[in-house]
């Protein structure tokens, strides 16, 4: 059966077609890898969590009843996994030195621009680390809040139904993840002066 949608794909996989399962992998990798690595702040542990997360969303695909997006519905599996995999951790902080190990070219970044000489180069990468640094001494609920808003552009409305919470809460969490945020860059936060 040839697939157009994201919809055809679900219905494909739901009855066994794992060429179909594998277009919705496709579709949602680079977000889910992205949101577990931020969640767990690893590379290699982000790999296993995002496999893990597709695992288990094949497994459960025929109690995906379209209440939600598919995306919402596998980023909750996603949480859940990364959840699961910290709390096997012993919910042990997330490291800075895990994020700090990472090679720049490894994470998600904006593109960079042409017109950039090496001092401002240098500012945006100094830039990067302090925020890295910042979000790692984030509560985890707030860390995973911010970076689907800001980074993964995520509407509040997907995150609530991500979180299985209500919209002013998740307006709530991210409000306050600025803040901590503002307050763990701390002195860094010179370096974001005049932008």
């Amino acid at each position: 059966m040839k697939c157009n949608s994201e919809e055809q794909w679900i219905a494909a996989a739901k009855n066994g077609d794992t060429t179909a399962f594998d277009q919705l992998v496709e579709a949602h990798q680079d977000r889910i890898f992205n949101l577990c690595y931020w969640q767990l702040g690893n590379r290699d542990d982000a790999a296993d969590a995002a496999q893990d997360c597709f695992v288990r969303a094949f497994r459960s695909l025929s109690k995906f009843r379209s209440e939600s997006t598919f995306a919402t519905w596998l980023h909750r599996i996603a949480v859940n996994v990364c959840f699961d995999a910290r709390h096997k951790k012993r919910k042990a902080p997330l490291a800075y030195t895990d994020l700090g190990k990472e090679d720049e070219s490894s994470l998600p970044d904006p593109a960079t621009p042409l017109s950039e000489n090496p001092e401002q180069r240098s500012l945006r990468r100094e830039r990067q680390q302090a925020v890295r640094r910042a979000l790692a001494n984030l509560p985890e609920h707030y860390r995973i809040a911010l970076v689907l808003f800001e980074i993964e552009g995520y509407s509040y409305e997907t995150i609530s139904g991500i979180f299985k919470t209500k919209t002013g809460t998740v307006k709530s969490r991210i409000n306050r993840a600025r803040l901590a945020l503002a307050e763990a860059l701390g002195q860094e936060g010179e370096l974001f002066k005049n932008t």
